[in-house]
């Protein structure tokens, strides 16, 4: 089930992360949803994968989600 817009997103989604980073969740899941098209678990790695995507570039801080100065160093 793809997600044509971020309103389509689940709440936690949706009421957590800023615009951006549901962006990025939302193409990364339809990505990935795409191409697992064949696994029994199709929905549930998607999610995972969106999740990666974003913990890429945010981070939680104080409870909030907030962009990485630096999403490409590897201290992750």
């Amino acid at each position: 089930m793809p997600y044509s817009t971020n309103a389509d997103l689940p709440s936690a989604v949706r009421l957590h992360l800023p615009p951006h980073a549901q962006d990025i969740y939302r193409a990364a899941f339809n990505h990935a949803f795409e191409a697992h098209c064949n696994d029994p678990r199709r929905e549930e790695v998607a999610h995972r994968i969106a999740w990666a995507g974003v913990k890429r570039f945010y981070e939680k801080s104080d409870g909030f989600w907030v962009r990485k100065a630096n999403p490409w160093s590897n201290a992750d």
